[in-house]
Formats: C-alpha cells, sequence, structure tokens
C-alpha cells in the first residue's frame, strides 16, 4: 500500500516530500472513510496512478478538501483523479489562487455530508494565514496542517535550511509550535484565543499534522502548550 493506515478501516496518511522556500520537509495528506464509506481526501498530495487505485480500493473518492492556506497545492491533480468530487476549500485561498475550482468553501459548521463524523471550526485572528480545524468524532482525533507542527530529532526528510530556522530562528526544533506564519502574524489574539479554545473543548486524543511527528501521548496539554501566546491574550 502507498498509504500508511492510521485507524483501521477509518482513518490513512500519507506522507510527501517538499520543497520550499529553501526547505526540505514533509507533508502529509489524511485519507478519512466516513461513516456512509464516502472517502475524503484532506490536504491532498499529487494523486499518482499507484496512489490513485490505492484510493479507489477504498471507496468513492467524493471530497476534495483544502484545510489551510498553504495546502492546496495538489488540489488540481486530486480533481484530475476524482472528477466527480466536491472541493472544499479554506476562506481567502479563492484570493490567493483564483485559478483553482472549488465548489464551497469551509467555515465552522460542517456540512451535512460530514457533520455525523467531522467537526469543524475555523481559526481566526492571524493576518498571515488561515485554517480550518477538524475533529474526528469516532476515533478522538484531531486533525491539523499548520496549527501545529512537530519536527524532532527523529522527524525524517528535513534539510539543513529547515533545521536553522527551526532550531536557530523559530526555537521550535522538538517544541510543537503553529507554522511560523502563525507565530509572525497573531494580530487579533482575543479572536484567535476563542477558535482555539474551541477547539481545545474537542474530546481528542491524538493529533495528526502535515509538518513532523504525530502527536499520540499527551495530546491536548501538547496542544496547549504549543497555542500558549495566542491563548495569552489581553
Amino acid at each position: 500500500m502507498h498509504l500508511n493506515v492510521y485507524i483501521k478501516d477509518q482513518i490513512w496518511v500519507k506522507e510527501y516530500p517538499i520543497h520550499y522556500a529553501g526547505c526540505d520537509f514533509t507533508a502529509r495528506m489524511t485519507v478519512i472513510r466516513l461513516s456512509d464509506d464516502r472517502i475524503m481526501l484532506h490536504s491532498p498530495c499529487e494523486i499518482d496512478p499507484h496512489i490513485k487505485k490505492d484510493l479507489e480500493k477504498l471507496g468513492e473518492v467524493t471530497y476534495i478538501v483544502a484545510p489551510g492556506s498553504y495546502h492546496y497545492f495538489y488540489v488540481s491533480s486530486a480533481q484530475a483523479a476524482f472528477p466527480e468530487a466536491e472541493t472544499f476549500i479554506c476562506p481567502g485561498i479563492e484570493r490567493k489562487r483564483a485559478d483553482i475550482e472549488f465548489d464551497w468553501i469551509l467555515g465552522d459548521r460542517p456540512p451535512r455530508s460530514w457533520e455525523r463524523d467531522l467537526d469543524q471550526r475555523l481559526v481566526r485572528g492571524n493576518k498571515y494565514i488561515w485554517e480550518v480545524a477538524f475533529l474526528h468524532k469516532p476515533s478522538d482525533t484531531l486533525i491539523l496542517v499548520d496549527l501545529v507542527e512537530n519536527i524532532t530529532d527523529q522527524t525524517e526528510g528535513v534539510n539543513w535550511v529547515l533545521r536553522f530556522w527551526w532550531k536557530g530562528v523559530f526555537h521550535m526544533w522538538n517544541h510543537p509550535k503553529p507554522a511560523p506564519e502563525y507565530q509572525l502574524g497573531w494580530r487579533e489574539k482575543r479572536a484567535a484565543a476563542q477558535s482555539l479554545e474551541k477547539i481545545l473543548a474537542w474530546d481528542f486524543t491524538r493529533v495528526i499534522i502535515a509538518h513532523g511527528d504525530l502527536i499520540e501521548s499527551n495530546a491536548k496539554e501538547v496542544v496547549r502548550t504549543a497555542w500558549k501566546t495566542p491563548l495569552a491574550h489581553p
């Protein structure tokens, strides 16, 4: 399998390499089987013939989700592979990439299509980056992209450029934190804190993130500590 099982019969993940602003690291697509057996691609990777075949074995790919301001790069590839799927994007992507076709813009409330399985929350208050967080309710799994990054000594696929920035500048090597764009852009901390506190009120025991090692121990405390700055609003 080109996909790795994360929660049996419910969630799969696929890591893939990224080169951005001189940094080499990995990203992660999350594949979710909903209770009606339809398949969601969350932050899709490039869909080559091998991955397409693996996905088709799981069920009908019905939803393509671009959940954050920097997680739309392979939406077009997913759309080409699954032209009947509906595409949902994070607010703001429609302005950054007017060429990307989409059906819906994500918000604070899940659509009826997946409300039985997933909750969601749009995180407000940042001037550089937006994201919609998801909770997979059947498995108590929080699914993020850039709201927490967890790059450590054990993380594979990173180069010296990223290591320099993460260690020397942002002090987030071995310390889970939001992406640098978040750290530099908290503008309305009260609005951000309100969004993040609602996410922390969810019941979750593990976190799938796009960049770095998965968070599978003390998940809620790790996430709260990572969000310490925006949570400490005036």
